[in-house]
């Protein structure tokens, strides 16, 4: 897919105040660990990951998103009435219907005038919602659309911690609940638009284009559900899952290079931790100090993890005008798409 007149006007985050360290964690579940004859301290050394952020609770999927939705807007030079299009892209949504949307929707203050609809693809939403919209600015149905992935990870991981405490699991019954322990919570939020509703003197950021692949022959590897009224329940084969997923990743990025050249000045992948980004740039070949990562301190926030760490490098200053930015997104299913940009 290639686009030609489609740009990120502009990307905010929201973040929860609350920080749930690994330590936290470990602190928790010292009864395991005690009983298991566990180290202290292998949760964030086996990860990378130092700790994560946690919303209040009650807070639903809706709220993050449109808490992102509404920072988003207060960044940007259009008005929420310019909205055509709003796709909610998380994993975590607030019922089975209406489409979370809705909720988001009333929450941002958009108008009746807009389009409105859930998309989901594990990790990989937002990075599709951005596509469609894209497809949608390209064919001239839309000029502006607002995409938002809102994701709480906290009902996931305090259901994993019940389980862990109460379930007589050993060593090895508890591997597939190990990457629940890596969930974070967070939000983000684009503007996209068509190029002509950019002031004349602005810097455009443009999304070139991108490719897919799919191995759904892996889709049993990580499985997710509720759990009960607000819980959420997960499993993975955390080990296959990253063969795969790399294996995956490199076909992608073969034919992304094909089509989009091999140069970068900035990679970003999707959050999963230490393990899994360097194996995945040993694969591919890449220069990991290209790379820019925030799942030291987000951990893994689903949808939110690649788009949130591409604001963080904005933010930072990693990612300049004029660089050439490659979105090396993966998800479970298995699913990649890699998207180029030029900030």
């Amino acid at each position: 897919m290639k686009f030609q007149h489609t740009v990120i006007e502009s990307l905010a985050t929201a973040l929860p105040d609350e920080v749930l360290s690994s330590a936290e964690i470990e602190r928790r579940l010292a009864p395991l660990y005690q009983r298991l004859r566990l180290p202290e301290g292998r949760l964030e050394l086996m990860t990378g990951i130092r700790e994560r952020r946690v919303w209040p609770a009650g807070t639903r999927p809706s709220d993050a998103s449109a808490a992102a939705g509404r920072a988003v807007l207060a960044k940007s030079g259009l008005k929420a009435e310019q909205v055509e299009l709003f796709i909610h892209a998380a994993v975590c949504r607030d019922m089975l219907e209406p489409a979370t949307a809705s909720f988001a929707h009333r929450k941002i203050g958009l108008p009746p005038t807009a389009q409105i609809f859930d998309l989901s693809n594990a990790c990989l939403g937002w990075l599709n919602a951005l596509t469609v919209a894209a497809g949608l600015i390209e064919s001239g149905q839309i000029k502006c659309a607002l995409v938002c992935s809102g994701e709480n990870g906290g009902p996931l991981v305090d259901q994993t911690l019940q389980t862990l405490l109460t379930a007589p699991l050993d060593r090895n019954g508890i591997k597939p609940f190990f990457a629940n322990l890596t969930i974070g919570s967070g939000a983000v939020a684009a503007v996209v638009c068509h190029e002509s509703l950019l002031p004349a003197d602005a810097r455009a950021h443009r999304l070139r284009g991108g490719v897919a692949r799919a191995a759904t022959a892996h889709s049993e590897l990580c499985q997710g559900d509720t759990h009960g009224a607000d819980a959420l329940t997960m499993q993975t084969d955390s080990e296959a899952l990253l063969v795969a997923g790399v294996g995956l990743a490199r076909e992608t990025w073969a034919a992304f290079t094909a089509e989009f050249g091999g140069e970068w000045d900035r990679t970003i992948c999707h959050q999963v931790g230490s393990t899994h980004r360097r194996k995945l740039y040993e694969a591919l070949g890449l220069d990991l100090a290209k790379d820019f990562s925030t799942f030291e301190t987000l951990g893994n926030t689903g949808s939110v993890a690649l788009p949130a760490t591409l604001a963080g490098a904005v933010e930072a200053g990693a990612v300049k005008g004029g660089d050439r930015v490659a979105l090396l997104g993966i998800g479970s299913g298995l699913n990649s798409l890699m998207l180029a940009m030029e900030w």
